[in-house]
């Protein structure tokens, strides 16, 4: 009995052993290419290392751009046994070229990948198929759930793996670290709401005003802290591949930071906080304006060729009066004129978080006369959007330079890694005198001058608006001189004496006349909704 047992476990044995070698030579011989390529070729496969990748979250933890995995579609073309009927289905299903599948097929690799990121219905339908040699797995890859909202701050991941444009571009080796086991994450200073509101403005702003594009900038005049940053038009990080095909490169930049301008009359501010300081000028002082200045034989007009008289500097504000800008250059000097520019920050990058350019602005340093009296109005001086917020961030908080961020921490697995301070100049800018003088003299533009649209009941605000000619040159024609299309902008701070908040709206060649009709209302809108989201008290009933 105990004999006839052991021959028959002996022969379980065997048969099991058959079979199991049999299995392994089966997997080795008959489907060794595609489990060679499951173990080793799917961990080559592009964007496989984005499981790596730290997220992007905004202020408010609301996911800006994360991780996730895609289907993906690939081939064992030897596992292929009708290459011309497989392409010619894959090719409608996959909507790909039959000759892009039959070139696939032909290469002699062990397997080949045919199309990423596959929709719910082409995945359903390679399942439905089956078809031979045809393979889905799973990738991991960036994934960015707000779509086109805030498109230029993140940028997005490219082919090779790299971040490009935006935070992904400028924190790349924060965020994607090999030696960790995911990268470092970060917490934005960029606030939700604020941002989907500044880009509903814009978007809204262009069906009526027929803009080329336009932005918006919310900061916090104290800290630097940017709590909106919004271009019109904006992109989709997760389609970049179809932006970057139509040739239209330039909508991956951040125009608040990458794009050179002429700001025009909310300069204006500037020049005249420059004169207060220096104690050449009061808010009271008058000159009898002609409506004219002519520099070497060439004459600079006001706005539509006005002529105002005798006038106080007060109202050269509230009325936009260019050759009062001129008048309150003229009491300081070029010189200090242009050392307060520098003392502003328009002459050097503000040191945002992001990719920025300057002007060193070498036409106006030539030191030509002409070129100082239009710069003190605004023209014939450049600038970024940003440049400009900063410098309105001094005069909105007594005169110190602060340095704009984004990124407010980063951290990794609910850990605190860096928590990023604020960097503010020792020295001030202004004197405290100055500053309430050039604070006072913007609420009364907003009360009492061309800028009422702009006004809120309860708040005082300080601003100012601006519309600036674009030079040939900045519309890619080789022309000397300006244009008759313009920039216009509006710029301001509330509550005007204390500061939580200075709002930019910039508008490119809309179909009106001057900021008045376009980039004021805007402003009073952004205004107005972060009173009531941040819930600021009113300055009197």
């Amino acid at each position: 009995m105990n004999r006839f047992r052991l021959i028959v476990l002996s022969l379980f044995f065997f048969v099991f052993a058959t079979y199991v070698t049999g299995k392994i030579a089966y997997i080795q011989i008959k489907k060794g290419d595609l489990y060679k390529a499951l173990a080793q070729g799917l961990h080559a496969l592009p964007e496989e290392k984005l499981i790596e990748r730290g997220e992007i979250l905004f202020k408010n933890n609301q996911p800006l751009a994360i991780n996730k995995n895609w289907p993906l579609a690939w081939a064992l073309p030897q596992e292929i046994k009708d290459v011309q009927a497989t392409a010619q289905k894959l090719s409608s299903i996959l909507n790909l070229e039959k000759g892009f599948l039959l070139d696939k097929f032909s290469q002699d690799k062990r397997y080949v990948i045919l199309k990423n990121r596959l929709t719910q219905e082409e995945t359903d339908l390679l399942n439905q198929y089956q078809l031979d040699g045809i393979h889905i797995d799973t990738e991991r890859g960036r994934y960015y759930p707000q779509e086109a909202l805030a498109g230029q701050i993140v940028g997005f991941l490219g082919g090779n793996g790299n971040g490009q444009y935006g935070l992904e571009e400028y924190y790349n080796q924060t965020i994607y670290k090999p030696e960790k086991e995911i990268g470092d994450s970060l917490l934005l200073t960029i606030d939700y709401e604020i941002q989907f509101m500044a880009e509903k403005l814009l978007t809204e702003a262009q069906e009526s005003l027929k803009m080329k594009s336009g932005q918006i900038i919310v900061i916090d005049p104290n800290s630097g802290k940017i709590l909106a940053m919004a271009n019109f038009p904006t992109f989709n990080p997760n389609q970049y591949k179809e932006s970057a095909d139509s040739g239209d490169l330039d909508i991956f930049q951040n125009s608040l930071t990458q794009k050179i301008f002429e700001p025009g009359s909310v300069l204006k501010p500037i020049t005249m906080a420059a004169a207060l300081n220096e104690e050449k000028i009061t808010p009271e002082t008058t000159y009898v304006d002609t409506g004219v200045v002519e520099i070497g034989g060439w004459p600079i007009y006001n706005y539509a060729q006005r002529v105002y008289g005798e006038i106080p500097m007060t109202e050269v504000l509230e009325k936009s009066i260019n050759s009062g800008a001129i008048f309150a250059e003229r009491q300081i000097g070029d010189g200090v004129f242009l050392e307060y520019l520098e003392k502003f920050g328009f002459f050097e990058k503000t040191g945002i978080d992001l990719n920025e350019v300057f002007s060193e602005n070498k036409e106006l340093k030539k030191g030509y006369e002409v070129n100082f009296a239009t710069a003190s109005f605004g023209q014939g001086i450049e600038m970024t959007p940003i440049q400009l917020v900063r410098a309105y961030c001094a005069l909105a908080n007594g005169g110190k330079l602060i340095r704009p961020y984004i990124v407010e921490k980063i951290i990794n697995n609910g850990e605190i890694i860096e928590e990023i301070q604020p960097k503010i100049s020792d020295e001030s800018i202004l004197s405290s005198k100055a500053s309430r003088q050039i604070t006072a003299m913007l609420v009364n533009v907003i009360e009492n001058g061309f800028a009422k649209q702009a006004k809120i009941p309860g708040y005082y605000i300080a601003g100012k608006s601006g519309t600036a000619l674009i030079p040939w040159s900045s519309l890619g024609e080789s022309k000397r001189g300006y244009s008759d299309q313009s920039w216009q902008s509006f710029i301001g701070w509330l509550p005007a004496f204390d500061p939580k908040a200075v709002i930019l709206v910039k508008l490119d060649q809309p179909e009106t006349n001057t900021s008045e009709y376009s980039a004021m209302p805007i402003f009073r809108k952004m205004a107005e909704f972060i009173v009531n989201y941040s819930q600021i008290p009113p300055d009197y009933e």
